[in-house]
């Protein structure tokens, strides 16, 4: 039985249509003033720290934790103004989904697992009412390598449920082959979905236990 279900948010839960990304770059030029074009970098499946850490380097800005603060503190002014003036919107199913997750006779606990920093992370979901579901998370100022945030997703939900959890009763849920590596590297099982940064073939590729094109198209109960 699954005890634990942890989600990724871009792609997976909700689609922005860039205003992450926006922010990133109204940040380096507002607080650096630097200009640089987004097509340069790959954000799917990155975590925020790893993308900003690339820029930094692209244009010889030291990454200490002054700047890592600098940028952060800047880019979630930025993400909250944008988000508040887009038209981002759910991905197909998903709340429906998590919501018949938790209405489970034994629900799961409920997590995320994101390259996203906290604060933006909180940002992005309240927008989209979707923040309070979850009950703990790893997340993208934690490290930059998304495989160490899935073990520390992992030591929060057997603390939080206070017992050891086998791989078999945990899931990772998300759009991208990150993702799915992230489930590997915990021996979780794993939900794709094709909601946003990779296509059915390049998930299918690396065979995700389940792998469906959008929540509409998967019942939860098949996960647990």
């Amino acid at each position: 039985m699954t005890r634990l279900v942890l989600f990724d948010i871009d792609g997976t839960l909700i689609h922005t249509h860039g205003v992450g990304v926006k922010a990133f770059f109204d940040t380096l030029k507002s607080e650096f003033r630097v200009e640089d074009s987004p097509e340069k970098y790959s954000f799917a499946g990155r975590t925020d720290r790893a993308l900003v850490q690339e820029i930094f380097e692209q244009h010889g800005i030291k990454a200490t934790e002054e700047n890592f603060q600098r940028f952060f503190d800047t880019y979630v002014m930025w993400l909250d103004y944008r988000l508040r003036r887009s038209m981002g919107e759910l991905t197909p199913g998903s709340d429906h989904f998590i919501c018949s997750l938790l209405n489970h006779p034994n629900p799961p606990t409920i997590g995320l697992l994101t390259g996203n920093i906290r604060l933006g992370a909180e940002i992005k979901l309240r927008h989209f009412y979707l923040w309070d579901y979850f009950q703990l998370g790893a997340f993208g100022d934690e490290s930059s390598n998304r495989n160490v945030l899935a073990k520390l997703a992992l030591e929060r939900g057997r603390k939080m449920l206070g017992r050891a959890l086998k791989p078999e009763e945990v899931v990772v849920v998300g759009d991208t082959i990150l993702d799915i590596a992230c489930a590997d590297a915990i021996g979780a099982r794993c939900l794709a979905v094709c909601t946003g940064g990779s296509t059915f073939d390049e998930l299918a590729e690396r065979n995700p236990t389940w792998l469906a094109h959008n929540f509409c198209k998967i019942q939860s109960r098949v996960i647990l």
